[in-house]
């Protein structure tokens, strides 16, 4: 469902502006007029101010990348100041929220994973009277499915753009849970991998790499939670007191998320240490192992040393027995050095 106007409509803009319909049909995903016991309808650009002034059901415009003209444009025909019209052309990095005397501006920051890497865009949401405007950045899902549930349930319509925006905040938090359960199952094989394996130095780069991309997750998300939770608690012009109960919800699931990223950051920290206390341990048993033949193999060393120096006078040069009995006093020392060792683990 797209914000195609005929041909004819697209041609011109709301004054007579040859390029501001065709960059909003450039950029809309969708322009469409939702009116509970009629079928949904496609609005062009030109038809956006009397749609408006009619203050009829929900009109939800969706852009995609759109030109800063097109929004210079469009906040005009909705009669914003200049100040808010900045402000929505602006890029932004951290999720925000601000109350103009038109509208409610909120912005939150989209997360995707591709290739196993974290994706981040940002998605404004404009709450007005009568209107929703929904303008993506960086963001390749789409908001189709609710938009879906939109035309399919027709009670969905009589609640306003405040409902619908606090189901569009659910909406991407059910993405940022199927980004990180894509992360999760990477986290998990860094764990067994470390733990069977150790680590090698890699390991220590690529496990670097996966702990700053949660970490910029989890700086991308948490500041939804304050925001829902001001959406559902303070006073706000465009937000009826019926719908703030849905964006406290919104915010106890946006909780639940930044929790979960924790986790996973401190499970890549605990395997790590895990990994590095094996490392340390099969260290310290090699060592023992080194020590303990070290010991053995001294005894020998010193008899053949001490038979190495030539003494002239040696009483033991001229017994019959002295070579089987050096050797056999040798071999018994080695041997229960050897035992001894045995017995402490060292062997």
């Amino acid at each position: 469902m797209g914000g195609n106007g005929t041909g004819e409509d697209m041609g011109t803009g709301a004054s007579g502006d040859p390029d501001a319909g065709a960059l909003f049909q450039q950029a809309a995903v969708a322009s469409v007029w939702y009116r509970q016991g009629r079928p949904p309808r496609e609005v062009a650009f030109q038809d956006i101010p009397r749609i408006l002034a009619e203050r009829q059901g929900l009109l939800w415009v969706g852009l995609k990348e759109p030109a800063p003209e097109l929004l210079q444009r469009l906040g005009a025909d909705l009669g914003l100041s200049q100040r808010a019209i900045e402000e929505i052309i602006a890029p932004h990095r951290r999720p925000k929220i601000v109350e103009f005397e038109q509208l409610t501006l909120v912005v939150a920051i989209t997360v995707e994973v591709d290739n196993l890497k974290p994706m981040f865009g940002d998605t404004q949401i404009l709450i007005g009277k009568g209107y929703l405007l929904t303008i993506r950045r960086g963001a390749t899902s789409t908001h189709r499915e609710l938009r879906a549930l939109l035309e399919s349930s027709p009670e969905f319509l009589g609640r306003g753009s405040d409902y619908v925006a606090s189901a569009l905040l659910d909406l991407l938090v059910d993405r940022y849970v199927a980004a990180l359960t894509k992360l999760e199952a990477i986290v998990e094989g860094v764990e067994q991998h470390l733990l069977l394996r150790g680590f090698r130095e890699s390991d220590i780069r690529r496990l670097y790499r996966q702990r700053r991309d949660l970490l910029r997750i989890h700086t991308a998300i948490a500041p939804m939670v304050e925001i829902c939770r001001r959406l559902s608690r303070v006073d706000m012009r465009n937000i009826d007191a019926d719908s703030r109960g849905y964006f406290g919800e919104v915010a106890d699931r946006v909780q639940r998320v930044v929790e979960f990223t924790s986790s996973l950051r401190e499970a890549l920290a605990f395997a790590f240490e895990a990994s590095l206390m094996i490392g340390q341990s099969q260290q310290t048993d090699t060592t023992r192992k080194l020590a303990a033949w070290a010991a053995i193999l001294a005894v020998p060393t010193a008899v053949a040393g001490i038979y190495g120096m030539n003494f002239a006078h040696m009483p033991e040069l001229e017994w019959v027995y002295g070579y089987p009995a050096v050797l056999g006093v040798t071999f018994t020392i080695c041997a229960v050095l050897y035992r001894k060792f045995k017995k402490a683990g060292w062997l």
